[in-house]
């Protein structure tokens, strides 16, 4: 299986795809050391550069990235769906 998607961190919430990644298709995902982190059915078109959910996420659940929380999710999230300004708020412009 090709590996598309990055995570910075074993446990962070979502990864980031590392090519533009297709609905319906399976992508493997590995750690910046490059081990593998498992895979996930992707349930929409993921463009380059944007976040894949690697697990369910609820509404109001921080979603983890680099290790720690970037954003919160505004909706339920499910695995293996485009993670982007749509589904979640970053934590960048909250105060």
């Amino acid at each position: 299986m090709k590996h598309s998607i990055l995570l910075h961190e074993r446990g962070d919430d979502v990864g980031v795809a590392v090519a533009d990644l297709k609905k319906g298709s399976t992508a493997g995902a590995v750690t910046l050391e490059g081990r593998s982190a498992g895979s996930v059915k992707l349930l929409h078109n993921v463009p380059l550069g944007h976040k894949v959910a690697m697990r369910p996420l609820a509404k109001d659940a921080a979603v983890l990235k680099y290790g720690r929380p970037v954003g919160k999710a505004v909706q339920d999230i499910p695995r293996g769906a485009h993670v982007h300004t749509h589904n979640m708020k970053t934590l960048r412009w909250m105060v």
